[in-house]
């Protein structure tokens, strides 16, 4: 009985209303998710060093990702996502679900013939994005790009998947795709690199996509969806037509956002080898806790921004939107500035083995403390952005990336001379600090939130705090660092753990005597769940005693 419940409870999932909650579970699987990350790059950093078969495996993720991003990722779901809700939250389910197969079909095609014919032309293509890759390097860039090129095709239908389940506020299954991902990642580099050399990577990159489909299909059946057929009904839907019309400026504002990261393999082409991998290792780390909480909370968000927009319900619309934002900065200030304080420690625990040599090191450690002073600006772009999709506006977002990604351009020809690969990492900081800056003047003169929320006393205080805790890490790094040389792996992790512990006592302790609302509100969710788990646990150990 309790198996089958089980099961019904997995497949099926519970609609999760709590934006609180809907992000814990999301930071959660996302926590489990990011570690598999690190581990991957563990591997990879290991197994080939900072070099030409990294160099090659990220370009050649370049277009493939950015195929995905443009149409799926950002453009389709945050077109999709709104409409769908508001025909769900309007009791129109059998449109919803015929919309949803619509797109679905449409999505397949499309991406299919688009996937083929950028495979033929991949030769031209990584010329054009890796103009310093030659011979062999630029041969394996080309063979991994090819490969690579079946994952948006899956992808894009695994990104429809997770656009109901996202709408429908079923988000535990829909976290536990990127664990998936990266589970098909990892098999690649640890196995199908032994038996198909580097073309492994790329063949992981695909198995990690259709473990990324399959693991939400269940769930999204269970819901009610079915895929049928119906081409010429979609093409004469109105909402079928109300999302391709949202899509227009999503994807151009998706194209400048991913125009950072191809300006990125761009230059880094032109530099010394290894660049590119040791920008990609830094940004996968700061991710972490862009991925944990400003990814997680603007998409548990997203849905109930949309629905009180529909409803006409302003008022709930902004203080839903203040508190997440509250919320992501809770989070992501304090591991900013650890992730600052501790970044060679980060840096020579996680990536730091076998062929990663020392230099490989040093830059790695240094790019991850620039892209860290920008952290929080990047962590708040999602909300921002999709605060804007909420409301059915997709063109101010991609008008404030033109501008900043014009910043970042500007600022990589200036500064990669002199820099290298650090200038890369100071253009990209910039220009997330000015797109996050213009967002947050543009919707506070939509709906002129700054005056009503109060925030800025809360942000103060958390800024405090987490100022506090880097300077307690820092003084815990010194002081377990003067008791040795530090050469070990075991060494180093345990100065990060007992420094960044330290730092995370101190913020906590700050946030409590500052009575900083969001440390009390993550206590006490805290605390509600172990009592709920103790509760549970009682009432079935009784249960087993009584029979």
């Amino acid at each position: 009985m309790i198996s089958k419940l089980a099961k019904n409870n997995f497949f099926n999932g519970r609609a999760i209303g709590s934006i609180v909650q809907a992000a814990m579970i999301i930071s959660l699987m996302g926590i489990a998710s990011r570690v598999l990350g690190l581990f991957r790059d563990r591997i990879l950093a290991s197994t080939f060093g900072a070099g030409d078969i990294l160099d090659a495996y990220y370009a050649a993720f370049r277009v493939p990702d950015l195929i995905y991003s443009l149409l799926i990722s950002g453009a389709l779901s945050a077109a999709f996502i709104p409409v769908f809700t508001q025909l769900i939250s309007h009791g129109k389910e059998k449109k919803a679900w015929d919309l949803a197969s619509g797109i679905l079909n449409i999505q397949i095609v499309f991406m299919g013939l688009l996937a083929l014919i950028l495979s033929l032309f991949a030769p031209f293509l990584m010329k054009l994005i890796t103009p310093g890759f030659e011979g062999p390097k630029m041969d394996l860039t080309v063979n991994l790009t090819r490969i690579m090129f079946l994952s948006p095709i899956i992808l894009g239908i695994s990104g429809i998947f997770g656009g109901i389940l996202v709408s429908m506020k079923k988000f535990f299954v829909y976290s536990l795709a990127p664990i998936m991902y990266n589970l098909g990642i990892i098999f690649g580099a640890v196995f199908l690199v032994k038996i198909l050399g580097p073309a492994g990577l790329a063949w992981g990159v695909v198995l990690g996509a259709v473990l990324h489909m399959l693991i939400q299909y269940p769930a999204v059946k269970f819901s009610g969806f079915n895929l049928r057929v119906n081409f010429s009904q979609i093409f004469h839907s109105k909402e079928a037509l109300q999302i391709f019309h949202l899509m227009i400026p999503r994807v151009l504002g998706v194209a400048i956002n991913q125009v950072n990261f191809l300006v990125i393999t761009i230059f880094a082409s032109t530099l010394a080898a290894g660049s590119l991998a040791i920008f990609n290792f830094a940004n996968n780390i700061q991710s972490v806790p862009l991925g944990l909480f400003g990814i997680s909370f603007a998409i548990a968000a997203f849905p109930t921004l949309s629905t009180h927009y529909a409803k006409n319900e302003e008022k709930e619309f902004i203080n839903v939107f203040s508190k997440t934002l509250r919320q992501i900065l809770f989070f992501v200030i304090p591991f900013s500035v650890l992730i600052y304080v501790l970044r060679a420690q980060i840096v020579r625990v996680i990536l730091g083995s076998g062929n990663f040599d020392w230099e490989d090191t040093i830059l790695t450690f240094n790019t991850l403390g620039i892209l860290a002073l920008s952290l929080f600006a990047q962590s708040l772009i999602p909300l921002l952005a999709r605060a804007f999709y909420a409301i059915c506006n997709t063109k101010t977002p991609f008008y404030v990336a033109l501008f900043s990604e014009a910043i970042n351009i500007a600022l990589v020809v200036w500064l990669i001379g002199e820099y290298k690969i650090l200038g890369l990492a100071i253009a990209f900081s910039v220009s997330s600090l000015v797109n996050m800056l213009l967002l947050v003047v543009l919707l506070g003169k939509k709906f002129h939130y700054l005056k009503e929320i109060n925030s800025k006393q809360t942000i103060l205080k958390i800024i405090l705090a987490s100022l506090l805790a880097g300077l307690a890490a820092q003084i815990g790094k010194i002081l377990v660092g003067t008791r040795g040389e530090l050469d070990t792996f075991l060494e180093i992790l345990v100065q990060l753990i007992l420094a960044g512990g330290l730092g995370f006592g101190i913020f906590a302790i700050s946030c409590y005597f500052l009575k900083v609302e969001e440390f009390f509100s993550f206590a006490n969710s805290i605390g509600r769940k172990i009592f709920r788990s103790k509760k549970y646990i009682n009432e079935s150990t009784t249960d087993v005693t009584g029979l």
